[in-house]
């Protein structure tokens, strides 16, 4: 069948798809494949997943007669850890012998027309398996759901390490038949970053069910909170700008009426009981710590904070919006700016500025036509990111590139 011209292949049979990750491990990335496996059109797909590692929650919520795994990656290849550690030498080098061979055998098993690779670790082993199977006889796109660069920056102290890394995430990502992104912000940093040719990256925004997050968004709060609050929902993690989020609460009239409930957990969750204390505010905060339905607290709050320094997308957004809850954001990279449009359907605040956000506090949760104008902007928006609409994107990108063999 693959040496059938591209529209051939269209007109035949079905267009089979092989998504490449290393584990399903919660996450973005992971959630997205799930919903693309589960959705798509399977009158005109065939879409099946290889795993290094058939582990993680999301394996649960897919059909194992359609999850290949490699053999060898339950017992050396665990790329869950962090970037530094992936890139450390002596934990690469099994991986670097083995999970190449592997996910080649996985593309053998079921000869895709589109081959998808999820995170920077599975591209680079993607983009070795396909060279060893064969070029023309594939087409490889490659998932980009991060702020690559940023992430690495952070994570890679040692700048002989992150220019030999970002030399290499060039090289790979210049040879995918299309580097896929999820933003425009994002795409447009990789071209120039990576020097990237404009004509093969493409994006499709991630995703949100919106009919299962507003069902879920009807249940009761795991851990009662007493009404009426403001609410962030992510990781306790640097990244997320939560300190910036206290000093503005701390500075805000909304104080006095709302509490402050964090939804989620990580390492810095000491640091930031230590801070809340210090600006005294400790009474007036909430740790959840993290619950397995975080929309239950959305749909009950009077806005929805995310003072993040940089994101990949901002899901949690489009969550929020869905359940009703006006949002104020950061303009970081990359994301949020292009979910909340400005005055329109939330607010959008300059990242890392505790002033400036404080006040978009208190002009949402302080006005009550303001807020329930943006509540229901907010809603229409969410829509866009529905998911019949975004798996129908990834659907028209699978049969442009099958079209190209």
């Amino acid at each position: 069948a693959l040496t059938l011209p591209g529209e051939a292949i269209l007109a035949s049979e079905r267009i089979r798809v092989l998504l490449l990750l290393p584990s399903l491990h919660g996450g973005g990335a992971e959630r997205m494949a799930v919903h693309v496996m589960q959705h798509a059109d399977p009158t005109q797909f065939d879409v099946r997943m290889g795993l290094l590692r058939r582990v993680g929650p999301y394996l649960s919520e897919v059909d194992p007669a359609r999850v290949d795994a490699s053999p060898t990656g339950q017992r050396f290849l665990d790329y869950d850890g962090i970037n530094a550690e992936i890139y450390n030498p002596l934990r690469l080098l099994p991986g670097v012998a083995l999970a190449p061979a592997n996910a080649l055998a996985m593309i053998r098993r079921f000869r895709p027309h589109v081959v998808v690779s999820y995170l920077k670790g599975m591209s680079l082993i993607t983009q070795a398996a396909v060279t060893m199977y064969g070029r023309n006889r594939v087409r490889w796109i490659a998932r980009e759901g991060n702020n690559t660069l940023a992430v690495l920056r952070s994570e890679l102290a040692n700048p002989v390490a992150l220019a030999s890394v970002r030399r290499l995430m060039a090289f790979c990502y210049g040879s995918a038949d299309r580097l896929l992104t999820i933003s425009e912000d994002m795409a447009r940093d990789l071209i120039r970053d990576l020097g990237l040719r404009p004509e093969r990256v493409r994006t499709i925004y991630n995703c949100v069910d919106i009919a299962s997050v507003q069902k879920r968004a009807a249940e009761e709060p795991a851990v009662p909170v007493e009404a009426p609050f403001l609410v962030y929902v992510g990781r306790l993690h640097p990244q997320k700008g939560v300190d910036i989020l206290f000093e503005a609460y701390a500075r805000s009239r909304a104080r006095e009426q709302y509490r402050l409930v964090l939804v989620g957990d990580g390492a810095q969750r000491p640091a930031l009981l230590a801070l809340a204390e210090r600006l005294g505010i400790a009474e007036r905060v909430t740790f959840t710590g993290f619950v397995e339905n975080p929309w239950s607290y959305m749909a009950r709050a009077r806005a929805f904070l995310l003072p993040s320094l940089w994101e990949g997308f901002g899901n949690v957004v489009v969550e929020a919006m869905a359940c009703g809850a006006p949002v104020v954001v950061t303009d970081c990279d990359f994301g949020p700016r292009e979910i909340v449009r400005h005055g329109e359907d939330g607010l959008v605040v300059k990242a890392g500025d505790a002033a400036a956000f404080s006040a978009a506090i208190d002009h949402v949760a302080l006005a009550d036509s303001l807020r329930d104008a943006f509540a229901q902007a907010g809603q229409a928006r969410a829509r866009e990111f529905d998911l019949p609409v975004v798996v129908k994107r990834y659907e028209d990108l699978f049969r442009e590139v099958a079209a190209t063999l």
